[in-house]
């Protein structure tokens, strides 16, 4: 149903950017750095230590015997995670509550600019990636309170049509609001998007997508640049995606609602994300048909107006909470969980040997525990497809799992081309991992668990969250580094570990 906020008309979005509209103060922290430009610069300045210098006399202190003082050093700081695991005995136990999609709440956000008016978001996860996402809104002029997990975007404030760049290169998801943009007011620039280096995301999908609703797109020093081409608005057409990329689905399901006429989206993304922004939409007064399937019939609406919407919950972390029982041989309950989505990683896990009961309609026990399911977990083969196919984001996890079980193993990544790189991380919790182009094939090893304790360094969100799960499982302790990484994606990581039990904690070396 359509808000009952109100909602003012619109003006035509300005060429110019007006002076920035400070929004009120939010409650989300976000480290910013504001800097107000001046002619000239005078005083005097003292220059730190090289960290380029620093790092590799460090390293040859290791070459002397006694003792060396340094100085002028520069402090460096790093956020770690510490896990003391326990092999294989069972670490983890209780209950554990799933926070929000991160992937529905990004382009939920950038969906916010298609609405007059104001959209309250419920459920939203505290995470560096929709902080980001904020911080995008706000740039372009809209106001965004935070109370929790609850945000409120009014968008009557926007007179700008180009993010900052800077941020919209922090988050993948940054690159969504060009949709919005260029069918609200006409016009769009946004910097090329950012995200985890995990293989090529190319955004010619998008700009085909958008070329057929009537935008002039072209790529220039490093920004996409639409406008419509008549001057008046996009209209409805029918086209086919060359890949069913999710962000270019969103994408353009997002332009087409506010496009004259009817638009048919063939070969689009079936993911459950696609249907909860759909939904939000709907709330919005945009009529939108076929989420979930393969085509979206959507019929534009000349204006759509703010409603409240609650986000769906993070299928990625319930299944990441669920790897992470079966790899400590665990048992746990988890809620909010949707059976219908995840069910290509129950398959999986039963397959395996781990019993899954549904204990209501929102809540799950999962159990790995030897003595109950009688018998270890048996090594599976997976290979990543779009939904209903296995996650890639849960590729990485579940090769740290298959490190832990029974027999041999076969991964294959069919998403994103360089998704291995954990692998070499891994293998120093002594994994027996070999990798072949996309596939890897993981040697498990009997009952007992083959991992021990190791520093590691986390260099994408979900291949870092296999390290977290590769330390909760192995002998000893584990030091992962870059764990911001992982904060992207994980809402209260060591509290929800250590209300299950994990011996986990943040520290900064």
């Amino acid at each position: 149903m359509a808000s009952n906020f109100n909602s003012l008309q619109f003006l035509p979005v300005q060429k110019t950017q007006l002076p920035f509209i400070s929004p009120p103060t939010t409650l989300i922290p976000h480290t910013k750095l504001v800097v107000n430009g001046r002619s000239t610069l005078s005083g005097h300045v003292t220059i730190s230590g090289s960290k380029n210098s620093a790092l590799p006399i460090l390293a040859a202190t290791l070459c002397c015997s006694g003792s060396y003082k340094l100085e002028h050093a520069p402090y460096l700081s790093d956020t770690k995670l510490v896990i003391n695991g326990s092999g294989s005995v069972s670490t983890l136990s209780e209950h554990v509550t799933i926070s929000g999609s991160k992937n529905s709440a990004l382009p939920i956000l950038a969906a916010t600019l298609c609405c007059s008016g104001s959209s309250k978001l419920k459920n939203v996860p505290c995470l560096l990636d929709t902080r980001t996402m904020v911080s995008i809104l706000e740039s372009l002029g809209a106001r965004v309170s935070c109370f929790g997990e609850d945000i409120v975007v009014n968008t009557d404030g926007v007179m700008c049509i180009e993010p900052d760049l800077n941020e919209v290169r922090k988050v993948r998801g940054g690159f969504f609001v060009i949709g919005p943009l260029l069918a609200r007011y006409g016009e769009a620039t946004v910097g090329l998007p950012g995200g985890c280096d995990i293989g090529a995301r190319p955004v010619d999908i998008y700009i085909h997508g958008l070329r057929p609703l009537g935008a002039t797109v072209e790529l220039r020093d490093g920004k996409v640049q639409a406008h419509v081409s008549n001057g008046k608005g996009l209209t409805g057409a029918s086209f086919r995606l060359a890949y069913p990329s999710v962000g270019a689905t969103e994408t353009l399901m997002m332009a087409a609602c506010l496009a004259k006429g009817k638009t048919v989206i063939s070969n689009a993304a079936q993911e459950p994300e696609i249907v909860d922004l759909a939904g939000f939409l709907t709330n919005c007064g945009a009529v939108v048909e076929g989420a979930g399937t393969d085509t979206l019939y959507i019929t534009g609406r000349r204006r759509l107006c703010g409603s409240e919407y609650s986000i769906m919950p993070d299928r990625i972390e319930a299944g990441t909470y669920m790897l992470a029982t079966a790899i400590t041989r665990s048992c746990i309950s988890i809620s909010d969980v949707s059976h219908s989505n995840l069910t290509c990683l129950i398959d999986k896990l039963s397959g395996a040997g781990c019993k899954i009961l549904q204990l209501s309609d929102d809540t799950l026990e999962i159990s790995a525990v030897p003595r109950t399911i009688g018998d270890d977990l048996r090594g599976f083969s997976i290979k990543t497809n779009p939904f209903p196919g296995f996650p890639t984001d849960l590729q990485p996890l579940t090769m740290a799992l298959l490190s832990t079980c029974k027999g041999e193993s076969i991964v294959e990544e069919s998403v994103f081309e360089n998704r291995m790189s954990h692998v070499t991380e891994l293998q120093k919790f002594g994994a027996k991992i070999q990798v072949c182009g996309s596939k890897a094939v993981v040697s498990g090893k009997g009952n007992a668990s083959p991992l021990h304790g190791s520093q590691v360094i986390a260099a994408d969100l979900r291949g870092g969250m296999s390290l977290v799960l590769a330390g909760l499982a192995a002998e000893g302790t584990t030091d992962i580094s870059g764990i911001s990484h992982v904060d992207r994606g994980y809402e209260s990581l060591e509290m929800k570990l250590q209300g299950l039990g994990a011996n986990v904690t943040r520290t900064t070396s």
